[in-house]
């Protein structure tokens, strides 16, 4: 099985590398920066499994989580797998330098591992202000060791695999090695993603492994091998996070962040062995006839957003049908977009790490509490409100935080495994930008290769206060995870209590609208998961209406104009990964916008 990377890319995948410029009106503003290129669509047919399925973003990745499943591992065995393949296979996404949020279903309760980066403890929030007191701009601070924060996904691992692994830990590992050894074939994806990257090459040691002698990136087809990321593999088999939390590890990561030529940050080594993943209690909330759905509390705004957006949908007044022509028709979008921007504003104003920042009204779910969004559902109107939409209020809460502006947020992968023995999970693992902060980290061996370290820190506001000194709730202090989008999520039937869809997706804040438009599709309109998937995408964060650029007839994109919306045509590169129960087993849906797959038996 870890010999079929000569053949994973066949079968009429072509992937074409596609940089138009967006499609939009003169004057109108632009929309939020993608967090990966868009490479091309590649139709996938859906996969039944009857046992147990994987869905992950590259095949290589997928196999290595049949393998564990095939062994007879548990959902979380394979999730490990997988990502020790995909740090390896897909760097641009994630990796052992990032962090994740896993949502873990053991067949009696739902359970919320939180892995995210938190900021080195000689953080502050003025971390990302120039000396005239002005933010940074967003690539100048992503590149760099400024924006790297400690990692956590494999610390987070190792505390789900002692609740829920069925295999020793070190068997977790050995598809990874066997690859980073022998080599993998460069995916058209990779090397599209490298042919549009510009700042990878200022590293030394990505130039060298990324790219051939004369600057080209290395070619698709070609094998690449990663000594560096096998030595520091074999050593968390052996000795678990503590490998990469200290030692040689540990101080090949402190010194390349603290010595960047250009933009030095401040992690420190205490900071690397001090890091703890956290268990949160899992917010779920009742949606639709007979669904619960449960997700991630903050630090994510992935659940609570999401959530308001399907409520608001619902309590609006009726559209008439949601699908025309095989995609959203003009009036569900204006809905939906209208609710998005109430919904965006209250994440902007409140969402924030939660040991730092309470909750509005002492809870999390009052932004969920029907009252209020039946209030707030009165906002929307038969016109566009435009994008100056103010936060709600639960329970008449002041407004204590200065709203925080919208910024990019950038790459991420997504993992969702069922298992033979009755678990499940949804895992949304990240390095934060594509190719994270360019800084790639060889472990102290000097091997060639080795694994890229995230610029997660951006993810927090660059401007810790507004005009008037209001400080933001989501600005840097030391030892904070920063707010994310990431929305791993599990569904289950209310009368039966049965779990019946795991999904999620890479895409930055856009993440939600990726995420939501699957619930709606496959739970709402009766599409399988597979369809639900490759249906256009559509976004607000509470500026223009992002439409999946070409996949929108005319004559929708002028009416929603004439409803005032301003409507922005751009690539919306979703990596949606699902599994949906079925009578006889389980189905399986990938996106069709990436390569990933869904494998099992």
């Amino acid at each position: 099985m870890l010999r079929l990377q000569r053949s994973a890319w066949g079968g009429g995948l072509a992937l074409l590398v596609a940089c138009a410029a967006p499609v939009q009106e003169a004057g109108q503003p632009e929309p939020a920066q993608q967090p990966e290129a868009a490479t091309g669509l590649s139709a996938k047919p859906g996969w039944a499994t009857r046992h147990y399925a994987v869905a992950a973003a590259n095949p290589l990745a997928t196999a290595a989580g049949l393998q564990m499943l095939r062994s007879g591992g548990s959902a979380l065995d394979a999730a490990i797998a997988v990502q020790m393949v995909l740090t390896l296979v897909e760097p641009q996404s994630s990796g052992i330098g990032g962090g994740a949020f896993l949502m873990h279903w053991d067949g009696q309760q739902v359970q919320a591992f939180d892995g995210r980066e938190t900021a080195p403890a000689e953080a502050d929030e003025r971390l990302f202000l120039q000396a005239d007191g002005r933010p940074m701009a967003l690539r100048a601070a992503v590149v760099g060791g400024r924006s790297v924060g400690v990692p956590g996904v494999v610390r987070m691992l190792e505390m789900a695999h002692r609740q829920h692994g069925k295999l020793p830990w070190a068997s977790l590992f050995q598809p990874a090695i066997a690859l980073a050894e022998q080599g993998f074939v460069i995916s058209p994806r990779l090397h599209g993603l490298l042919a549009v990257e510009t700042a990878l090459q200022r590293d030394r040691g990505a130039l060298a492994y990324f790219y051939a002698a004369d600057g080209s990136p290395r070619p698709v087809g070609q094998t690449l091998r990663n000594p560096a990321l096998a030595v520091v593999l074999r050593a968390l088999a052996e000795h678990g996070s503590q490998a990469l939390h200290s030692g040689a590890v540990a101080a090949d990561i402190v010194s390349r962040v603290r010595g960047h030529a250009a933009n030095p940050g401040r992690l420190s080594l205490a900071d690397l062995a001090g890091y703890a993943p956290k268990q949160r209690q899992p917010l779920c909330t009742d949606w639709g006839t007979h669904w619960r759905v449960c997700g991630m509390p903050p630090p994510s705004s992935g659940h609570l957003t999401m959530m308001q957006i399907l409520a608001l949908v619902d309590a609006a007044p009726p559209a008439g049908p949601a699908l025309r022509d095989g995609v959203p028709g003009v009036a569900w979008l204006h809905r939906y977009t209208e609710a998005s921007r109430l919904a965006f504003a209250d994440r902007a104003q409140y969402i924030a790490d939660p040991d730092f920042v309470a909750a509005p009204a002492g809870r999390w779910d009052s932004l969920l509490d029907p009252a209020y969004l039946r209030q707030r559902a009165t906002l929307i109107g038969p016109r566009s409100a435009g994008p100056a939409v103010a936060p709600g209020r639960p329970a008449g809460l002041p407004l204590a935080w200065a709203s925080q502006p919208e910024q990019a947020e950038h790459g991420t992968s997504h993992i969702s495994v069922v298992d033979g023995h009755g678990h499940a999970l949804a895992m949304t693992t990240t390095i934060e930008s594509g190719f994270g902060a360019r800084i790639l980290s060889d472990g102290g061996s000097g091997l060639r290769g080795g694994f890229l370290l995230n610029n997660q820190l951006t993810d927090f506001a660059l401007d810790p206060a507004d005009a008037h000194g209001r400080p933001v709730a989501n600005r840097v202090q030391p030892g904070k995870r920063p707010r994310s989008s990431m929305t791993p999520t599990l569904v289950f039937d209310r009368r039966d209590g049965q779990l019946v869809l795991t999904a999620g997706s890479p895409g930055g804040p856009v993440i939600i609208h990726f995420t939501a438009k699957t619930l709606i599709a496959s739970l709402a309109w009766g599409l399988d998961v597979q369809r639900a998937i490759d249906l256009p995408n559509f976004a607000n964060l509470g500026g223009p209406l992002l439409l999946e650029q070409g996949r929108f007839p005319a004559a929708s994109l002028q009416s929603l104009r004439e409803l005032g919306h301003q409507v922005v045509e751009t690539d919306l590169s979703s990596g949606l990964q699902a599994i949906q129960r079925r009578p006889d087993g389980w189905f399986g849906g990938a996106d069709p916008r990436r390569e990933g797959v869904v494998m099992g038996d």
